[in-house]
């Protein structure tokens, strides 16, 4: 059905001036509709017993017939026979495919792909098939360092770490030409797309790169599995490994993030400072150590916001005469 819809699409998939019709191309017809199924398999150990007791008798049927023709007594159907069982021995020894650990091995049979092998060791398949391997373990790999524009428009040089395996082995060789390769490129399509979506940092609501690196993660993680699910491959983790400014406006930046610090520094000195007054005040009032009208209370405030606000030490100046004169 499969074979006969894409013969359809492409006799019908283009018009006169050769513009597509109908579908777009990549949506109907065009892709290789084919999932992962069991191969038929057998132990191969006594697959192989079967075959060296094949290739035994038909050399024992063949030697017999030689002796047979040479006495006379015509023995050229053993010779035949002999040599058709070693025939199919070597056809059975042929069929024993290894299977390691963390590897299976795709079966086509004259181009037909009839299932995957996912036992380990000796196994016996079917004859005249020819067996790719493709691995299951567990790939990594980490991408080039993209340099992009956040969301607030500015260069940013990030790179990440995507930690993938094969999941459906049919897909994975047949669905697209080159796996591995397909994988690194959705990777870096969806890291450059995931990274102009949100900013750099300095948001106060918004998810930003920097400070939500598990957001950023998880986002990053469903879109690429969300593209290479094509090939038959399935994401682990995604990993932010290298974020920054790009060169040239790094320092630019680095100067808006001091000065965001020292105003941010410099509200907190301020706030204590102002509590540490409003205390000194109620405590002079209430132990009624000193009369203070609301000139002299903004002098005190005026001294001690100076004292306890300044970066450097003060020097106090000693006034002997009258704060009116």
């Amino acid at each position: 059905m499969g074979g006969e819809r894409d013969v359809q699409h492409g006799e019908t998939g283009e018009s006169e001036g050769g513009a597509p019709a109908g579908h777009p191309v990549g949506h109907e017809g065009t892709r290789v509709d084919v999932t992962e199924r069991v191969a038929w398999s057998v132990d191969g150990f006594a697959g192989l017993a079967v075959a060296l007791v094949l290739l035994g008798l038909g050399g024992w049927l063949a030697v017999l017939g030689i002796i047979a023709a040479d006495a006379g007594e015509g023995g050229i159907g053993r010779i035949v026979g002999g040599l058709a069982i070693m025939v199919l021995g070597l056809l059975l020894s042929a069929s024993l495919a290894v299977v390691a650990p963390g590897q299976t091995r795709v079966v086509q049979f004259f181009g037909r792909y009839v299932g995957t092998v996912r036992k380990q060791g000796l196994r016996m398949v079917v004859p005249l098939s020819t067996r790719r391997n493709v691995s299951v373990r567990v790939h990594n790999f980490e991408t080039n360092e993209l340099k992009v524009n956040d969301a607030d428009g500015n260069p940013v040089n990030i790179a990440a770490i995507v930690v993938w395996q094969v999941a459906d082995t049919a897909r994975a060789k047949f669905a697209v030409e080159d796996y591995e390769d397909f994988v690194a490129v959705q990777a870096e399509s969806a890291l450059r797309h995931v990274a102009m979506s949100h900013p750099y940092d300095n948001a106060a609501t918004e998810v930003t790169l920097r400070g939500d690196t598990e957001v950023i993660s998880g986002e990053l993680a469903a879109e690429v599995a969300e593209r290479i699910a094509l090939a038959g491959l399935e994401v682990i983790e995604v990993r932010i490994s290298a974020l920054a400014y790009a060169p040239e406006i790094a320092q630019a930046m680095l100067q808006r993030q001091q000065a965001s610090a020292v105003v941010a520094a410099r509200e907190t000195i301020v706030e204590g400072a102002v509590g540490m007054v409003e205390s000194a005040l109620a405590q002079l009032e209430q132990k009624d150590i000193v009369e203070l009208d609301s000139e002299r209370k903004a002098a005190m405030v005026s001294n001690l916001l100076t004292v306890l606000c300044s970066e450097r030490g003060t020097t106090p100046v000693v006034n002997t005469g009258s704060l009116y004169t």
